[in-house]
């Protein structure tokens, strides 16, 4: 992106963060009737959390194709709306479909929304939720993972939401992400799951980004067992950096809906090979185990919310 792209996208956030004040201006009455204090980015199978939402406080949805500047996602289990709401005493918005590199998508268009909601003034901490695979195998198909780092192997190798020249206004030319994930937030998480008394396990752990949008081999997820790596996913990461460039706190959540397959294919000359489809992945699980967690984890964040 060139210093004149820059200047443009600086631009349409601009007028994008002006149609979404004109908005709620419009729903509840006033430029101050509504500030949402952090962002919700809801991960596949996870957009369930507008429930969550108050609905005497007039709910407000917007769909991406109407706001200057938002792509609209095209990956089954995300719809592409932003939804305004107050949960659990705290106005908030949901990002309802998050947009991924693998569809197509700049980065600097992946992570346009939080640009343009940093522009409201009031937003000051995101939560971000995904769907991801089990590399760790102490964690099961179904629990939870709070991350506490990263890996991102796009962003090692030149594909980091940050290349190019520098949005000055926002934060600094270079960003340390050593405490990217905040200590004070994960501990509120964590004290949530225990006065709920969830039965669904919370680990901690580190997530490995990857672009997608095919799953690992066998040997690529060894070799991010080997790095460290707890869970892999293709998301979240862009919108972490982001989010941190703006000065945010963040929150990660991972919901493991598969076990990735670590071990190495049968070889030719086996007597009884394994069959090379066990445990193989696919969206459709990602999506039902994502419905069988999700109650859980809109209760979780509810809870964490009504404490920011």
């Amino acid at each position: 992106m060139s210093k004149m792209d820059i200047e443009q996208q600086n631009q349409l956030i601009k007028e994008a963060a002006a149609y979404l004040l004109k908005k709620i201006k419009s729903h509840y009455g006033s430029d101050d009737g509504f500030q949402p204090q952090a962002l919700i980015i809801c991960g596949s199978g996870l957009s369930g959390i507008s429930k969550r939402l108050s609905r005497e406080q007039k709910p407000m949805s917007i769909p991406y194709s109407e706001i200057p500047g938002f792509k609209s996602g095209t990956v089954a289990g995300h719809s592409s709306e932003l939804v305004f709401g107050v949960m659990n005493n705290t106005p908030v918005v949901l990002m309802k479909g998050r947009l991924h590199g693998y569809e197509g998508h700049a980065l600097h268009e992946t992570t346009f929304p939080i640009r343009v909601l940093h522009q409201l003034g009031t937003v000051k901490t995101l939560i971000v939720t995904n769907a991801s695979g089990g590399l760790n195998r102490k964690i099961k198909e179904c629990e939870l993972v709070c991350l506490n780092d990263h890996i991102s192997l796009p962003g090692m190798t030149g594909n980091n939401a940050l290349v190019g020249p520098n949005f000055d206004e926002y934060g600094p030319r270079f960003l340390a992400i050593s405490d990217a994930y905040d200590f004070g937030l994960r501990k509120l998480l964590f004290q949530k799951h225990k006065e709920l008394g969830m039965e669904r396990k919370l680990h901690e752990g580190v997530y490995a980004h990857v672009s997608g949008p095919t799953y690992e081999s066998r040997a690529e997820s060894r070799f991010l067992t080997s790095l460290g790596a707890d869970c892999v996913g293709m998301s979240t990461v862009p919108e972490v950096i982001v989010a941190r460039h703006c000065g945010w706190k963040v929150l990660a959540l991972s919901l493991i809906t598969n076990v990735v397959v670590l071990d190495p294919p049968s070889s030719v000359f086996a007597e009884n090979p394994e069959s090379l489809t066990a445990g193989k992945a696919d969206h459709e699980e990602v999506l039902r185990n994502g419905l069988k967690a999700s109650a859980d984890v809109e209760r979780l964040l509810e809870e964490v919310v009504g404490h920011l």
